[in-house]
Protein backbone atom coordinates (compact mmCIF):
# COMPACT_ATOMS: atom_id res chain seq x y z
CA UNK A 1 0.00 0.00 0.00
CA UNK A 2 1.40 3.26 -0.95
CA UNK A 3 1.80 6.29 2.14
CA UNK A 4 1.97 9.73 1.31
CA UNK A 5 2.24 12.80 3.74
CA UNK A 6 -1.09 14.38 2.33
CA UNK A 7 -3.73 13.15 -0.17
CA UNK A 8 -5.73 15.86 -1.77
CA UNK A 9 -9.27 15.01 -2.66
CA UNK A 10 -10.35 17.07 -5.74
CA UNK A 11 -7.93 19.25 -8.04
CA UNK A 12 -9.72 21.89 -9.38
CA UNK A 13 -9.09 25.29 -7.98
CA UNK A 14 -8.59 24.56 -4.58
CA UNK A 15 -7.08 21.08 -4.76
CA UNK A 16 -4.77 22.34 -7.59
CA UNK A 17 -3.24 24.67 -5.60
CA UNK A 18 -2.84 23.00 -2.55
CA UNK A 19 -0.73 20.28 -4.43
CA UNK A 20 1.28 22.42 -6.02
CA UNK A 21 2.32 24.14 -2.81
CA UNK A 22 2.78 20.81 -0.68
CA UNK A 23 4.75 19.33 -3.57
CA UNK A 24 7.23 22.81 -3.45
CA UNK A 25 7.09 21.87 0.34
CA UNK A 26 8.84 18.77 -0.72
CA UNK A 27 5.58 16.90 0.95
CA UNK A 28 5.24 13.74 -0.45
CA UNK A 29 2.22 14.01 -2.19
CA UNK A 30 -0.98 12.16 -4.13
CA UNK A 31 -3.54 14.45 -5.98
CA UNK A 32 -6.28 12.34 -7.12
CA UNK A 33 -9.85 13.56 -9.22
CA UNK A 34 -12.63 11.72 -10.77
CA UNK A 35 -12.13 13.09 -13.92
CA UNK A 36 -9.06 15.30 -15.54
CA UNK A 37 -8.95 18.55 -15.01
CA UNK A 38 -9.57 20.52 -15.94
CA UNK A 39 -12.53 19.68 -16.34
CA UNK A 40 -16.34 20.31 -17.39
CA UNK A 41 -18.27 19.22 -14.30
CA UNK A 42 -17.76 21.01 -11.35
CA UNK A 43 -16.96 24.35 -10.92
CA UNK A 44 -13.44 25.08 -12.44
CA UNK A 45 -14.21 26.16 -15.73
CA UNK A 46 -16.00 27.90 -18.51
CA UNK A 47 -12.38 30.54 -19.67
CA UNK A 48 -12.26 33.22 -16.75
CA UNK A 49 -13.21 34.08 -13.20
CA UNK A 50 -13.37 37.43 -11.93
CA UNK A 51 -10.42 38.94 -9.49
CA UNK A 52 -10.82 42.09 -7.46
CA UNK A 53 -8.53 43.22 -4.30
CA UNK A 54 -11.03 45.29 -2.34
CA UNK A 55 -13.37 42.17 -1.28
CA UNK A 56 -17.00 43.14 -1.36
CA UNK A 57 -17.57 40.04 0.65
CA UNK A 58 -15.36 41.00 4.05
CA UNK A 59 -12.26 42.06 4.97
CA UNK A 60 -11.57 38.63 5.75
CA UNK A 61 -10.97 37.43 2.05
CA UNK A 62 -8.38 40.36 1.07
CA UNK A 63 -5.46 39.01 2.73
CA UNK A 64 -5.78 36.07 0.62
CA UNK A 65 -6.84 37.64 -3.08
CA UNK A 66 -3.69 39.83 -2.63
CA UNK A 67 -1.38 36.76 -1.69
CA UNK A 68 -2.97 34.99 -4.84
CA UNK A 69 -2.05 37.43 -7.61
CA UNK A 70 1.31 37.29 -6.14
CA UNK A 71 1.12 33.84 -6.30
CA UNK A 72 -0.32 33.91 -9.67
CA UNK A 73 2.79 36.46 -11.07
CA UNK A 74 5.53 33.78 -9.80
CA UNK A 75 3.86 30.94 -11.72
CA UNK A 76 3.12 32.85 -15.01
CA UNK A 77 7.40 33.50 -14.29
CA UNK A 78 8.14 29.70 -13.39
CA UNK A 79 5.83 28.25 -16.63
CA UNK A 80 5.75 31.21 -18.98
CA UNK A 81 1.80 30.86 -19.24
CA UNK A 82 -0.55 33.84 -19.02
CA UNK A 83 -3.01 33.52 -15.97
CA UNK A 84 -3.73 36.97 -14.58
CA UNK A 85 -5.19 40.11 -16.78
CA UNK A 86 -5.26 43.26 -14.47
CA UNK A 87 -7.46 45.21 -16.80
CA UNK A 88 -9.30 46.80 -13.90
CA UNK A 89 -12.90 46.12 -12.83
CA UNK A 90 -15.95 48.43 -12.67
CA UNK A 91 -18.11 48.02 -9.69
CA UNK A 92 -22.07 49.72 -9.55
CA UNK A 93 -24.96 49.58 -6.94
CA UNK A 94 -27.20 51.45 -6.45
CA UNK A 95 -28.78 52.54 -3.08
CA UNK A 96 -31.45 49.31 -3.19
CA UNK A 97 -29.52 47.14 -3.83
CA UNK A 98 -27.47 48.13 -0.88
CA UNK A 99 -30.36 47.24 0.87
CA UNK A 100 -30.88 43.47 -0.39
CA UNK A 101 -29.42 40.41 1.74
CA UNK A 102 -27.35 38.71 -1.03
CA UNK A 103 -25.06 41.96 -1.53
CA UNK A 104 -25.73 43.71 1.48
CA UNK A 105 -23.27 46.48 1.38
CA UNK A 106 -21.13 45.53 -1.07
CA UNK A 107 -19.49 48.57 -2.59
CA UNK A 108 -19.62 49.88 1.06
CA UNK A 109 -17.35 46.95 2.08
CA UNK A 110 -15.33 46.99 -1.22
CA UNK A 111 -13.97 51.08 -0.66
CA UNK A 112 -13.43 50.62 2.92
CA UNK A 113 -11.41 47.35 1.76
CA UNK A 114 -9.33 49.20 -0.36
CA UNK A 115 -8.97 52.27 2.34
CA UNK A 116 -7.75 49.94 5.15
CA UNK A 117 -5.61 47.52 2.36
CA UNK A 118 -4.27 50.61 0.56
CA UNK A 119 -5.73 49.40 -2.53
CA UNK A 120 -5.69 51.72 -5.59
CA UNK A 121 -9.00 52.45 -6.76
CA UNK A 122 -11.69 55.07 -7.69
CA UNK A 123 -14.97 55.77 -6.63
CA UNK A 124 -16.88 57.47 -10.09
CA UNK A 125 -19.92 59.60 -10.08
CA UNK A 126 -22.42 58.37 -12.38
CA UNK A 127 -21.21 61.16 -15.26
CA UNK A 128 -17.66 60.26 -14.69
CA UNK A 129 -18.87 56.29 -15.14
CA UNK A 130 -20.49 57.75 -18.71
CA UNK A 131 -17.60 59.50 -19.77
CA UNK A 132 -15.31 57.12 -19.21
CA UNK A 133 -17.18 53.76 -19.76
CA UNK A 134 -20.28 54.83 -22.23
CA UNK A 135 -20.90 51.58 -22.55
CA UNK A 136 -22.41 51.19 -18.75
CA UNK A 137 -25.49 52.59 -18.59
CA UNK A 138 -25.05 53.92 -15.38
CA UNK A 139 -28.23 55.29 -13.35
CA UNK A 140 -28.34 58.52 -11.58
CA UNK A 141 -29.38 56.84 -8.29
CA UNK A 142 -26.13 54.51 -8.42
CA UNK A 143 -22.74 54.91 -7.97
CA UNK A 144 -19.48 53.09 -8.72
CA UNK A 145 -16.29 51.76 -7.70
CA UNK A 146 -13.27 51.54 -9.83
CA UNK A 147 -9.76 49.44 -9.33
CA UNK A 148 -7.24 48.91 -11.90
CA UNK A 149 -5.60 46.28 -10.17
CA UNK A 150 -8.68 43.85 -10.48
CA UNK A 151 -9.48 41.60 -13.10
CA UNK A 152 -9.84 37.99 -14.71
CA UNK A 153 -8.09 35.12 -14.67
CA UNK A 154 -7.78 32.51 -16.92
CA UNK A 155 -9.40 29.38 -14.73
CA UNK A 156 -8.73 26.48 -16.52
CA UNK A 157 -5.61 27.78 -17.59
CA UNK A 158 -4.73 28.40 -14.11
CA UNK A 159 -5.32 24.93 -12.67
CA UNK A 160 -3.51 23.10 -15.45
CA UNK A 161 -0.16 25.23 -14.53
CA UNK A 162 -0.51 23.98 -11.09
CA UNK A 163 -0.89 20.48 -11.68
CA UNK A 164 2.01 20.35 -13.95
CA UNK A 165 4.11 22.26 -11.55
CA UNK A 166 3.04 19.99 -9.01
CA UNK A 167 4.19 17.16 -10.99
CA UNK A 168 7.40 18.63 -11.71
CA UNK A 169 8.02 19.01 -8.17
CA UNK A 170 7.06 15.26 -7.52
CA UNK A 171 3.43 15.35 -6.57
CA UNK A 172 1.57 11.42 -8.26
CA UNK A 173 -1.70 12.66 -9.49
CA UNK A 174 -4.12 10.09 -10.77
CA UNK A 175 -6.98 11.06 -12.44
CA UNK A 176 -10.40 9.29 -13.61
CA UNK A 177 -10.22 7.93 -9.67
CA UNK A 178 -13.39 8.02 -7.76
CA UNK A 179 -13.20 8.21 -4.19
CA UNK A 180 -15.57 5.83 -2.43
CA UNK A 181 -14.42 6.54 0.85
CA UNK A 182 -12.14 8.22 3.71
CA UNK A 183 -11.18 6.15 6.75
CA UNK A 184 -9.22 7.69 9.28
CA UNK A 185 -7.11 4.68 11.27
CA UNK A 186 -6.55 4.13 14.89
CA UNK A 187 -3.08 5.07 14.47
CA UNK A 188 -3.95 8.19 13.18
CA UNK A 189 -3.38 8.09 9.62
CA UNK A 190 -5.80 8.42 7.06
CA UNK A 191 -7.02 5.34 4.31
CA UNK A 192 -8.28 6.33 0.80
CA UNK A 193 -9.96 4.01 -0.95
CA UNK A 194 -10.64 4.03 -4.63
CA UNK A 195 -12.57 1.48 -6.77
CA UNK A 196 -9.38 0.27 -7.61
CA UNK A 197 -6.40 1.02 -5.13
CA UNK A 198 -6.02 1.99 -1.60
CA UNK A 199 -3.73 4.49 -0.36
CA UNK A 200 -2.97 5.65 3.43
CA UNK A 201 -1.53 8.84 4.46
CA UNK A 202 -0.83 11.32 7.83
CA UNK A 203 -3.60 14.13 6.24
CA UNK A 204 -6.17 14.39 4.11
CA UNK A 205 -7.23 17.54 2.31
CA UNK A 206 -10.84 17.20 1.05
CA UNK A 207 -11.35 19.87 -1.57
CA UNK A 208 -14.37 17.24 -3.63
CA UNK A 209 -16.50 20.66 -4.37
CA UNK A 210 -19.86 19.71 -5.36
CA UNK A 211 -19.25 16.13 -4.88
CA UNK A 212 -18.21 17.27 -0.75
CA UNK A 213 -21.53 16.16 0.53
CA UNK A 214 -20.48 12.37 0.11
CA UNK A 215 -18.02 12.47 2.35
CA UNK A 216 -20.45 13.58 5.17
CA UNK A 217 -23.55 12.45 7.37
CA UNK A 218 -26.44 13.84 5.55
CA UNK A 219 -27.10 16.22 9.05
CA UNK A 220 -24.46 18.27 7.12
CA UNK A 221 -25.30 18.40 3.66
CA UNK A 222 -27.94 21.77 4.31
CA UNK A 223 -24.35 23.59 4.74
CA UNK A 224 -23.12 22.60 1.41
CA UNK A 225 -25.56 23.42 -1.04
CA UNK A 226 -24.66 22.88 -4.67
CA UNK A 227 -26.36 24.92 -7.12
CA UNK A 228 -26.58 24.83 -10.93
CA UNK A 229 -25.09 28.30 -12.09
CA UNK A 230 -24.75 29.34 -15.69
CA UNK A 231 -22.72 31.63 -17.85
CA UNK A 232 -22.99 33.20 -21.08
CA UNK A 233 -21.18 34.89 -24.00
CA UNK A 234 -22.76 37.60 -25.54
CA UNK A 235 -21.70 39.62 -28.91
CA UNK A 236 -20.80 42.93 -28.98
CA UNK A 237 -22.37 45.23 -32.01
CA UNK A 238 -19.97 46.56 -34.46
CA UNK A 239 -20.87 49.83 -34.37
CA UNK A 240 -20.11 49.36 -30.61
CA UNK A 241 -17.17 47.40 -30.65
CA UNK A 242 -14.16 49.96 -30.08
CA UNK A 243 -16.19 51.13 -26.70
CA UNK A 244 -16.10 47.84 -25.46
CA UNK A 245 -12.21 47.22 -26.74
CA UNK A 246 -10.67 48.45 -23.45
CA UNK A 247 -13.63 48.00 -21.31
CA UNK A 248 -12.84 46.96 -17.83
CA UNK A 249 -14.16 43.81 -16.11
CA UNK A 250 -17.68 44.42 -14.00
CA UNK A 251 -20.11 43.23 -10.90
CA UNK A 252 -23.04 44.76 -10.54
CA UNK A 253 -26.16 44.44 -7.93
CA UNK A 254 -28.97 46.22 -8.84
CA UNK A 255 -32.26 45.12 -7.53
CA UNK A 256 -33.89 43.26 -4.19
CA UNK A 257 -33.53 39.94 -4.63
CA UNK A 258 -30.66 37.88 -3.65
CA UNK A 259 -29.69 37.21 -7.70
CA UNK A 260 -30.15 40.40 -8.73
CA UNK A 261 -26.67 40.48 -9.38
CA UNK A 262 -24.39 39.72 -12.45
CA UNK A 263 -20.57 40.33 -13.35
CA UNK A 264 -18.70 40.05 -16.72
CA UNK A 265 -15.41 40.01 -18.54
CA UNK A 266 -14.02 40.00 -21.91
CA UNK A 267 -14.83 36.71 -24.04
CA UNK A 268 -11.13 34.39 -23.90
CA UNK A 269 -12.46 33.01 -27.48
CA UNK A 270 -13.41 36.23 -29.35
CA UNK A 271 -12.59 39.73 -28.78
CA UNK A 272 -16.20 41.01 -30.24
CA UNK A 273 -17.76 38.88 -26.94
CA UNK A 274 -18.27 39.45 -23.29
CA UNK A 275 -18.34 36.70 -21.33
CA UNK A 276 -21.51 37.56 -18.31
CA UNK A 277 -23.15 35.58 -15.82
CA UNK A 278 -25.62 36.02 -12.53
CA UNK A 279 -26.17 34.13 -9.52
CA UNK A 280 -28.66 31.76 -8.75
CA UNK A 281 -29.23 29.95 -5.21
CA UNK A 282 -31.79 27.88 -5.89
CA UNK A 283 -32.49 24.04 -5.09
CA UNK A 284 -29.39 21.75 -4.43
CA UNK A 285 -28.40 19.64 -7.32
CA UNK A 286 -26.31 16.42 -7.74
CA UNK A 287 -23.57 16.99 -9.85
CA UNK A 288 -24.40 13.76 -12.18
CA UNK A 289 -27.95 15.48 -12.25
CA UNK A 290 -27.47 18.39 -12.56
CA UNK A 291 -29.14 19.95 -16.12
CA UNK A 292 -25.97 20.80 -18.30
CA UNK A 293 -28.45 22.43 -20.86
CA UNK A 294 -29.51 26.06 -21.65
CA UNK A 295 -32.33 27.07 -23.46
CA UNK A 296 -33.24 29.89 -25.61
CA UNK A 297 -35.34 31.11 -23.22
CA UNK A 298 -32.88 31.49 -19.90
CA UNK A 299 -30.50 32.93 -22.50
CA UNK A 300 -33.23 35.61 -23.31
CA UNK A 301 -34.41 35.45 -19.81
CA UNK A 302 -30.97 36.50 -18.29
CA UNK A 303 -30.26 39.47 -21.10
CA UNK A 304 -33.95 41.13 -20.07
CA UNK A 305 -33.35 40.59 -16.69
CA UNK A 306 -29.91 41.86 -16.61
CA UNK A 307 -27.79 43.59 -19.34
CA UNK A 308 -30.26 44.67 -21.07
CA UNK A 309 -30.72 48.84 -20.62
CA UNK A 310 -27.71 48.50 -18.65
CA UNK A 311 -24.91 48.00 -20.66
CA UNK A 312 -25.01 49.49 -24.55
CA UNK A 313 -24.81 47.69 -27.74
CA UNK A 314 -25.18 43.96 -27.00
CA UNK A 315 -26.72 41.35 -29.07
CA UNK A 316 -29.95 40.41 -27.28
CA UNK A 317 -29.25 36.58 -28.73
CA UNK A 318 -27.19 34.80 -26.69
CA UNK A 319 -24.31 33.36 -28.56
CA UNK A 320 -23.37 30.60 -26.25
CA UNK A 321 -23.57 29.51 -22.57
CA UNK A 322 -22.69 26.63 -20.49
CA UNK A 323 -23.42 25.66 -16.74
CA UNK A 324 -21.09 25.28 -13.47
CA UNK A 325 -21.33 24.51 -9.91
CA UNK A 326 -21.47 26.53 -6.72
CA UNK A 327 -21.52 25.15 -3.21
CA UNK A 328 -22.52 27.58 -1.28
CA UNK A 329 -22.99 28.04 2.29
CA UNK A 330 -26.02 29.05 4.03
CA UNK A 331 -24.14 32.38 4.83
CA UNK A 332 -22.43 32.78 1.30
CA UNK A 333 -18.78 32.36 3.50
CA UNK A 334 -16.39 29.79 2.63
CA UNK A 335 -15.74 27.05 5.27
CA UNK A 336 -12.34 25.83 5.68
CA UNK A 337 -11.64 23.96 9.02
CA UNK A 338 -11.40 20.14 10.22
CA UNK A 339 -13.50 17.83 9.23
CA UNK A 340 -16.34 17.72 11.66
CA UNK A 341 -16.56 13.40 11.42
CA UNK A 342 -12.78 12.72 10.30
CA UNK A 343 -9.86 12.97 12.07
CA UNK A 344 -6.95 14.12 10.06
CA UNK A 345 -9.25 15.20 7.00
CA UNK A 346 -9.21 19.11 6.77
CA UNK A 347 -12.15 20.45 4.79
CA UNK A 348 -11.61 22.97 2.08
CA UNK A 349 -15.20 24.34 0.66
CA UNK A 350 -14.28 28.32 -0.09
CA UNK A 351 -16.58 28.63 -2.77
CA UNK A 352 -20.34 30.12 -2.69
CA UNK A 353 -19.45 31.96 -5.65
CA UNK A 354 -16.48 33.96 -4.84
CA UNK A 355 -13.35 31.64 -4.69
CA UNK A 356 -11.61 31.42 -7.42
CA UNK A 357 -9.80 34.71 -7.23
CA UNK A 358 -8.33 33.31 -3.51
CA UNK A 359 -7.53 29.93 -4.71
CA UNK A 360 -3.52 30.17 -4.83
CA UNK A 361 -3.24 31.04 -1.44
CA UNK A 362 -5.71 28.95 -0.27
CA UNK A 363 -3.42 26.57 -1.38
CA UNK A 364 -0.62 27.41 0.44
CA UNK A 365 -2.28 28.02 3.39
CA UNK A 366 -3.30 24.72 3.26
CA UNK A 367 -0.01 23.43 2.98
CA UNK A 368 1.48 25.64 5.84
CA UNK A 369 -1.18 23.46 7.76
CA UNK A 370 -0.49 19.83 6.42
CA UNK A 371 3.97 20.82 6.98
CA UNK A 372 3.35 22.75 9.63
CA UNK A 373 0.51 22.48 11.84
CA UNK A 374 -0.22 26.02 11.57
CA UNK A 375 -0.47 29.23 9.47
CA UNK A 376 0.17 32.47 8.00
CA UNK A 377 -3.59 32.85 7.22
CA UNK A 378 -6.51 33.80 9.41
CA UNK A 379 -8.73 31.51 8.64
CA UNK A 380 -10.91 31.31 12.06
CA UNK A 381 -13.68 33.53 10.22
CA UNK A 382 -14.34 30.20 8.19
CA UNK A 383 -14.81 27.73 10.85
CA UNK A 384 -17.84 25.20 10.71
CA UNK A 385 -18.35 26.31 14.35
CA UNK A 386 -20.58 29.23 13.24
CA UNK A 387 -23.41 26.29 12.10
CA UNK A 388 -25.45 25.16 14.48
CA UNK A 389 -26.57 21.12 13.04
CA UNK A 390 -28.47 19.02 15.11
Amino acid sequence: MQQYDVIVVGLGAMGSAATYQLAKMGAKTLGLDRYTPPHIHGSTHGESRLTRQAIGEGFAYVTFVLRSHEIWREIEAETGDDLLHQIGALMISSDQAAETNAKKGFLDTTEAAAKKFNIEHELLSPNDVRNRFPNFLISDNERAYYEPGAGYLRAEQCVDSQLKLAKKHGADLQYGTVVEQILPQRDGTVKVRTSTEEYDAAKVILSAGPWVRSFLSEKWHNIFQPTRQVLHWLDIEPDHQAAWKNSPAFAWPHGEKPDDFFYGMPSLAAAHQFKMASEFYGEPTAPEETNRDVSKAEQDAFYARHPQNRLLGLNPNVVRSATCLYTAAPDGHFIMDDHPEMENVFLVSPCSGHGFKHSAAIGEMLAQLMTKGETSFDISPFSLSRFSVA
